[in-house]
Order: C-alpha cells, then sequence, then structure tokens
C-alpha cells in the first residue's frame, strides 16, 4: 500500500492567493447514513489504486487559461511497472532531521499526487510549487506558522545504493545525503499540533479549555508509487502516533475524502474511527472531495 492521504498542512496560515502546493487530496465516495456509511467503508476491500490522505489539493486545480497547461491530482494513478523489492531491515522511518531530507519529501509529494501536461516552462513550475511548499514546511517544523504549536515531517527512507539501476528516476528526485550514504525519502507525512486545520472540520476531542494543547492532525500522506502496498503507509503512521504521543498528544485526527476507501481501510487499521463529515455544499465551495473526519484516541498508548 502506498499512498495515503490525510488533510494536508497548508504552507502558512493564511489562505494562498495562488495555487500552492497542497497535497495528499483524499477522495471517497458513499451514499449510506453517517455512522453506517463510513463503517461500511472501512469494512470493504481497498480497491488497487493510490490513496490520498490529505486535502490540499485543492489549491493546485487547473486556473481558467493557465499558461502552465492541465495540473491534475494524480488520485486514481497506478503505477505499471513491476514494483521492486527492498529489504526491511533497510528501512528508517523517523523525523526528518535536515533541510536536506525536508526538501526530499516535498519533490516526493510533488511527484506522486500530480501530474502535469508537458509543456514549456512545466519544470520551472513545478520547481516553483515546490520550493513554496518547503518553505513553508521549514516554517511549521520551526514553530513559525501562526496557529501550528508544533510540526513534524515524518520519513521512511531506503538507502539509494539498495535499489541499483531499477528506479533511478525516484532517487534522483527524492536522495538526500547523510553521513552513512544517500537515502531515498519512499514515504512522508506531517503531524500537525493545533486546534484546527485552516479549511478543514475541527476535532471535537477534547473538549473545553486548552484542547489546542494535546490535539494533532495529520496531514500530506504519501509513499512512492512503485513502493505501494508494501506496508510503509501503516509504518509511518504507526510512527507518527508514536512521536505525537512523545508530545502530550492526546486526540490524532485525519481527514480523509468519502470516496477513498482505501485511504479509510489503512486508518481504520492504524486505529481511527468516524467521528464527523463535511457537508456537501462546503466540499463543494471548496472545489475538492468531500471528506471524512477521523479521530484515534493516543491517551491508551502506553
Amino acid at each position: 500500500m502506498a499512498l495515503l492521504s490525510s488533510a494536508a498542512a497548508p504552507p502558512s496560515a493564511r489562505r494562498p492567493t495562488g495555487p500552492l502546493l497542497s497535497f495528499l487530496l483524499p477522495s471517497l465516495r458513499c451514499s449510506l447514513n453517517p455512522s453506517a456509511r463510513i463503517s461500511s467503508a472501512l469494512r470493504r476491500e481497498a480497491p488497487a489504486k493510490s490513496l490520498f490522505l490529505s486535502s490540499e489539493v485543492r489549491y493546485l486545480r487547473k486556473r481558467r487559461g493557465s499558461p502552465r497547461g492541465d495540473v491534475r491530482t494524480a488520485a486514481s494513478h497506478l503505477c505499471e511497472q513491476e514494483r521492486p523489492a527492498f529489504e526491511r531491515s533497510f528501512l528508517s522511518v523517523g523525523e526528518a532531521m535536515s533541510d536536506d531530507e525536508l526538501w526530499a519529501a516535498i519533490r516526493l509529494r510533488v511527484r506522486t499526487f500530480y501530474n502535469f501536461n508537458e509543456s514549456y516552462g512545466i519544470e520551472d513550475y513545478k520547481a516553483s510549487l515546490a520550493k513554496r511548499e518547503f518553505e513553508g514546511l521549514k516554517d511549521r517544523v520551526a514553530g513559525k506558522t501562526m496557529g501550528f504549536r508544533k510540526a513534524s515531517c515524518i520519513n521512511a527512507t531506503l538507502p539509494v545504493s539498495a535499489y541499483g539501476g531499477s528506479i533511478d528516476e525516484l532517487c534522483s528526485i527524492c536522495k538526500f545525503s547523510k553521513k552513512k550514504g544517500d537515502r531515498v525519502v519512499v514515504g512522508t507525512l506531517d503531524i500537525n499540533w493545533c486546534l484546527q486545520m485552516p479549511d478543514e472540520l475541527t476535532g471535537k476531542r477534547p473538549e473545553g479549555l486548552g484542547a489546542d494543547l494535546t490535539r494533532a492532525y495529520l496531514s500530506n500522506v504519501c509513499v512512492a508509487k512503485e513502493l505501494q502496498r508494501n506496508g510503509l503507509g501503516y509504518a509511518l503512521i504507526g510512527e507518527s502516533k508514536t512521536v505525537a504521543h512523545s508530545w502530550g498528544i492526546t486526540d490524532l485526527y485525519v481527514h480523509v475524502a468519502v470516496d477513498n476507501e482505501a485511504a479509510q481501510k489503512l486508518y481504520n487499521k492504524s486505529g481511527f474511527i468516524y467521528e464527523s463529515e463535511e457537508p456537501a455544499w462546503r466540499a463543494r465551495f471548496l472545489g475538492r472531495p468531500r471528506r471524512y473526519l477521523l479521530w484515534t484516541d493516543l491517551g491508551k498508548l502506553s
């Protein structure tokens, strides 16, 4: 399994004025009553397609008359090539520790969630989007973004040497350097310690004063398409729960599109349950798929 989508944290606390790089938009569909709908969706078998566990793709919609060509979300994109195997003992999952690693994570998000028409200047356009999101992520991680007490980028990485020439393009785009050799980011997500995410459903737990002290949200969850369905998404979420718990977080949330059954299945396996859902009119107004808000209790972690 690979793409895991969740609410994507915005590059800044302000609403963007242009097509900012927002990642991980969910896509989900159902038509039962709220509780039956989500429980039914979570029990059904996940389709063999990419998952989106986030919510910021809305800022990268195609603009009328845009000289950059058609920018589309890669919500149902499938890698048709044979998936390379990897030795799990080489896998490392943890917080990004350098700007170089943050940049590699951003490059993976751009590569995973978007298809761009090949047109003049498109590479410059993608680079510009990546740079904006990179600066936003750095600010959130550094605690400089209003409304965010803290944020962390969790990455799944593998040594470049483990691949040979099987995934050269992924390695060249998502590579970063460490003392023990070059590694490649193959999965990523953000943990956002905040009361609410801009333009997203707000969690109800915990209640009362000081709720912002122990509530957090996941966003921008994705896995390289070549390595989907290898348990990387589950490993990323597991590590994020451990990190959030170490901060004192008791209630962890994630947003997922109502038609993204594969992502729902992953979150259910990871201990998330349905809390609320976005009204259709609001999703139309924001120009994105409608989404559920899922919750898990971190207070039970030992």
